[in-house]
């Protein structure tokens, strides 16, 4: 199903988040504080107590250590029996994967997209970042052309692959209001975004058990991010953010509507007084979340859909007590 976005003027709209990030930013820590602080999860919450579960150095064995402890393959190597010892989980180190394509650029409803986006990283990095609790993210633009230079609307994108960035996790309100400011000023490209990459690079390398949450509109085919996702949460629990916009569910009755694909710059007239295309949408639009939807569970996320013209934020706060209520009764996602 194509990203289209009309060319028409949207709804008259605040000034995206780049221009005010500042301002916004302080706005959005005040209010993640006052009505989500506590929900989300407490200090250190799904991390094991005691010794601790990550591994750490290994060392000789002595009498009484406790031989499920026992490092096979040091003590192999050096026929002499060790134990690996284990690092207590002290912290929490959360991954944002944030996806700001040209597809997220987009919006009819209060917010566009990508302000969404900005949004939930806020919400998520107030929340977690806390008595040494570490949190970095990779964001992912586009770059690359993939339609023919005659119907691109306007001077089409270099070819080359999507820009995907690296923020290392770093703990301290300081660093994460640094990297929200990054996450707010980053510029979006035209072209297509590889989704799969951005989620391949929480993979690569190996990082200790945390939390890892992916904020996309999931518009890429499935096939390209399914694996990456499910790979992610062998090792993560994962969160996956859906951003969407009503006029990606369906068209309005407004007669002829010049629309463009903001990732193929492919230029479209569209008949929307015509019922029966409107109902051929509609059904694609459905039949592509549920697609989406399907593909999350089968990954074992955690799905959490965010829409342009409604309340994120009680969305957000309806969706993480519900999670609370889902743990305290034993059951799952």
């Amino acid at each position: 199903m194509a990203r289209a976005a009309a060319v028409t003027s949207p709804t008259p709209r605040p000034a995206p988040l780049a221009d005010r990030s500042e301002a916004v930013l302080s706005r959005l820590q005040l209010l993640v504080t006052r009505k989500l602080d506590g929900l989300l999860q407490g200090d250190y919450a799904g991390l094991l107590p005691g010794p601790g579960s990550e591994a750490g150095e290994s060392r000789e064995y002595r009498p009484g250590d406790d031989v499920r402890r026992m490092d096979w393959p040091v003590t192999a190597r050096t026929t002499t029996p060790h134990v690996r010892r284990t690092v207590a989980d002290r912290e929490l180190e959360t991954w944002l994967a944030l996806d700001l394509s040209a597809s997220l650029d987009f919006g009819t409803g209060q917010w566009l997209k990508r302000e969404v986006v900005v949004a939930a990283a806020a919400a998520i990095t107030h929340l977690t970042v806390r008595g040494g609790n570490r949190i970095g993210a990779v964001i992912g633009t586009g770059g690359g052309a993939s339609a023919p230079a005659r119907r691109w609307r306007g001077t089409p994108p270099p070819p080359g692959p999507g820009v995907l960035t690296r923020l290392p996790a770093r703990s301290g309100r300081k660093e994460a209001q640094g990297l929200l400011r990054t996450v707010a000023g980053t510029t979006i490209q035209p072209g297509r975004g590889d989704l799969g990459a951005l989620i391949e690079m929480l993979n690569r390398p190996p990082r200790r058990r945390g939390v890892a949450v992916v904020v996309s509109d999931f518009l890429a085919p499935a096939e390209q991010w399914a694996r990456p996702l499910r790979k992610l949460r062998v090792r993560h629990d994962v969160l996956a953010i859906e951003v969407i916009d009503p006029r990606e569910l369906e068209l309005p009755d407004v007669g002829v509507l010049p629309v463009v694909d903001p990732e193929t710059g492919e230029l479209h007239e569209v008949q929307t007084a015509d019922p029966r295309l409107r109902q051929r949408y509609a059904d694609a639009a459905a039949a592509q979340r549920a697609t989406i939807a399907a593909a999350l569970r089968g990954a074992g996320a955690a799905h959490l859909r965010l829409r342009t013209d409604r309340d994120w934020l009680l969305d957000m706060v309806r969706f993480v007590a519900a999670q609370r209520h889902a743990r305290t009764r034993g059951t799952t996602r």
